[in-house]
């Protein structure tokens, strides 16, 4: 069994990092979720340990994923890089609250082909649709490539993020409007909206950290309900078990079992 080296000092998370804008999130919250600071002081959720979680990074050809990813991971910026072909991936690693947790980014091609590619069975993971600030129509695409990701998904259990590329290269006025289309899109997607630049490494460092902290939050309290959901059933198979006479035909004593049961659970 191999031991993992330390978390870089660089990603280690105690505080829930801020969205890039409370118009456009569905998160707004400025902490961590009570039960999941509570879990993660008391070390008792499935998640504890070395978990990973799958994000999924995809749009328009050269709209800059690649490059979002590198400078993130790699802190650098290659504008002569080639295009991925298929499917490339990096892991990075954090501490959320005191746990190891990681982010496996899977840096799609944006060639037609390759769209579905790596989507499939993202529950519990993130999705993160990308498009040119500087390019209108690749702000348009973003629906046909949430709908590919949505195809074998349920929306409910996927976390998306809507990031616009290239801050840099947009002037003012035209960052301005089509910020305004992109948060109008990001709340009918119910995505988060941020926007970044690679090339100067604008918010990307705090867009990552957001998605791991909201990723790892959905993964606790994922966890802490399945648990508790699984609780529930042994007390109630248990008590069925001790109280062997309890008729579910008869309608007044289910009722009745029900409201024992409850009362058993709760003791």
């Amino acid at each position: 069994m191999s031991i993992l080296p330390p978390v870089r000092k660089d990603r280690i998370i105690s505080q829930l990092p801020q969205c890039f804008s409370k118009g456009a999130a569905l998160n707004t919250e400025d902490e961590f979720h009570g039960k999941v600071k509570t879990a993660c002081q008391q070390q008792r959720t499935g998640t504890v340990g070395f978990k990973i979680s799958k994000v999924i990074v995809v749009g328009d050809l050269a709209v800059g994923k690649t490059c979002l990813i590198n400078r993130f991971c790699k802190d650098v910026f290659d504008k002569n890089y080639k295009a991925t072909i298929g499917v490339d991936f990096e892991m990075e690693r954090f501490e959320v609250l005191g746990v190891p947790f990681s982010l496996q980014l899977w840096d799609t091609a944006g060639q037609e082909r390759f769209k579905c590619i790596a989507l499939y069975n993202i529950s519990r993971s993130a999705v993160i649709i990308v498009f040119d600030l500087t390019d209108v129509a690749s702000l348009e695409h973003t629906r046909q490539w949430l709908e590919d990701a949505m195809k074998e998904n349920d929306p409910t259990s996927v976390l998306l993020f809507l990031v616009g590329t290239k801050k840099d290269l947009s002037s003012p006025a035209q960052y301005t409007l089509i910020e305004q289309d992109a948060i109008k899109l990001a709340d009918q997607m119910k995505a988060e909206y941020w926007a970044v630049s690679a090339l100067s490494g604008e918010n990307v460092r705090e867009f990552f950290f957001r998605v791991a902290s909201l990723t790892f939050e959905a993964n606790v309290l994922a966890e802490l309900e399945k648990s508790g959901a699984r609780r529930i059933g042994e007390v109630v198979r248990k008590y069925i078990k001790d109280h062997p006479k309890i008729s579910i035909c008869s309608k007044c004593t289910h009722v009745q079992a029900i409201q024992d049961v409850d009362e058993f659970v709760s003791s």
